[in-house]
């Protein structure tokens, strides 16, 4: 058999596989559908466990749990009750809704497409691959840009720079894409995250919250991580594979920043390093040199941790995205008039709509799941086997990363997943003795890992449609065969990193450790 035979084979067999994955996610419902489904199945599941009367001893109250049945008066009354306070009191919903608002006037000013390309612009040629993936991790922080403007830019740069365009297609793509859980700055995936979780944690402990910096030194780590790890990738194993670039696009000319937009830079960079000294001094303790420091820590005992800076973190999202965007528009002159800004702010709303009917079904999920006890019921048996077969640890998690990255090649939502999962395994991991934050932190890794694989990703049509552009004959096995070999070695790096950051105990974000302690 010819080796071209044999590649035929292997792409057949893989397209085949990729159908079957294809049909299954196509099978499923739109997500808000099946949060509703899965609404309706809890209120049934409820009652037919009622009958059997399972019971659980809360390991760290010693009370009694028993199955709540929703189909009964005094469930009714609850759901008829509750339905619309479950929505507005849903804790994801005003933290995506408000970080959402200032990243759409950065983004509608044109600030955060400026930034990529001057970076991957300014970038030497020896670290261009480097800056791609880089650029791409920190694209995510909005990521409709990542896939939008860097992953076609990224493959224009390259081939303008002699190289293979879709060795920087996939460079930037595993960045956006495969990065998705490591940033140096927070985006409006952590708070929406951290809301499920805490949440999901309120199953164990009513007065628990997860704050959305509460994996900002892993993310930040793990940055460097994925950039680097993706560069080697890309050198080491997609170039060679993918050989010299034979087809008919021809390199542009990738224009620099004109006047304009090199003015609007400098308005935002000024502004933004205003912004941080401000922060800077509130964040300096009381009994500093500068007068009326401290006034971002918390009140009486001048923690940090605790303090309004760190829980308002997504109101200084905010604030930091809408006046940046705010300066480099006026500078760049893409801003005219408040309206201007406004219409930013109305347009990233705009793009929410399917958002929004999604929670109001995964809000009604979530608490009927915490109603009946089912979620409580479920964590404290998991947990009561997991220690019956002396499954804890790094196995445990890399474990846990698996069945996340599984679950993600059908399902493409980071959210949907999440509202799923958090009900069941933090609770879980808590009893075992891991806090939620990190419990959010294993998920994050899994869900990233596979998304560069994922037919279900919302933007893979859009890769394969730029693929295309390139290379005529793409199509999805393209980009799996592609980007598998980044699936692979970023679960592995990611699992290293996990385990020796498991080993030393460090924390993994502001006031979020490892370990829960009841």
């Amino acid at each position: 058999m010819s080796v071209k035979e044999t590649k035929a084979e292997n792409g057949g067999m893989i397209n085949k596989f990729l159908n079957i994955v294809e049909r299954a996610g196509n099978a499923l419902p739109h997500p808000a559908t099946l949060f509703a489904i899965l609404s309706a199945t809890i209120l049934v599941l409820s009652f037919v466990m009622s009958l059997f009367d399972p019971q659980v001893i809360h390991p760290g109250t010693k009370e009694t749990i028993k199955v709540v049945n929703l189909l009964s008066k005094e469930g009714l009354d609850l759901i008829l009750t509750r339905t619309v306070t479950n929505f507005t009191g849903f804790a994801p919903l005003g933290t995506v809704l408000v970080a959402l608002l200032g990243i759409g006037i950065a983004e509608s000013s044109g600030l955060i497409g400026t930034m990529l390309r001057l970076v991957v612009l300014k970038s030497p040629a020896k670290i261009l691959t480097f800056v791609v993936v880089f650029a791409g991790v920190i694209s995510n922080t909005a990521s409709e840009v990542g896939y939008v403007l860097l992953v076609p830019l990224a493959a224009v740069i390259f081939l303008a720079a002699g190289r293979h365009p879709l060795a920087g297609l996939a460079a930037a793509f595993a960045g956006v894409s495969g990065g998705y859980s490591a940033n140096l700055l927070l985006g409006t995936v952590d708070p929406l995250l951290a809301g499920l979780s805490q949440e999901a944690a309120q199953i164990m402990n009513e007065t628990y919250t997860v704050s959305a910096a509460s994996n900002y030194y892993f993310m930040f780590v793990s940055t460097f991580l994925i950039s680097g790890l993706g560069t080697l990738v890309t050198e080491k194993i997609v170039i060679p594979k993918l050989g010299l670039y034979t087809g008919d696009a021809e390199a542009e000319d990738i224009h620099p920043l004109n006047a304009a937009e090199k003015k609007g830079l400098f308005y935002a960079t000024i502004a933004t390093l205003i912004m941080v000294l401000v922060m800077v001094w509130g964040l300096l303790p009381e009994d500093s040199f500068i007068a009326f420091s401290g006034f971002l820590r918390e009140a009486g005992t001048g923690s940090i941790l605790k303090s309004p800076f760190l829980k308002g973190i997504v109101t200084i999202i905010f604030v930091v995205a809408a006046v940046a965007g705010i300066a480099y528009g006026v500078g760049a002159k893409t801003i005219k008039s408040d309206a201007d800004v406004m219409k930013g702010m109305g347009k990233s709303m705009e793009t929410l709509g399917s958002y929004i009917v999604l929670v109001f079904f995964a809000a009604q999920f979530v608490e009927y799941f915490k109603w009946t006890n089912i979620g409580l019921i479920s964590a404290i048996s998991g947990a009561e086997f997991l220690q019956s077969i002396k499954l804890t640890g790094i196995p445990l998690m890399i474990g846990f990363i698996l069945i996340a990255a599984l679950i993600n090649i059908i399902m493409g939502s980071a959210s949907a997943k999440w509202a799923i999962m958090a009900p069941v395994f933090i609770p879980m991991f808590m009893i075992l003795g891991y806090s939620p934050e990190f419990t959010q932190l294993v998920y994050r890794i899994g869900d990233s890992v596979t998304n560069i694989i994922s037919p279900m990703l919302s933007y893979f049509a859009l890769i394969v449609a730029f693929i295309n552009q390139y290379d005529k004959k793409a199509g999805i096995g393209t980009v799996i065969s592609i980007m598998l070999p980044y699936s692979i070695v970023f679960f592995i790096g990611w699992s290293i990193m996990l385990a020796i950051w498991m080993v030393l105990g460090l924390p993994i974000g502001p006031g979020a450790p490892l370990h829960y302690g009841g």
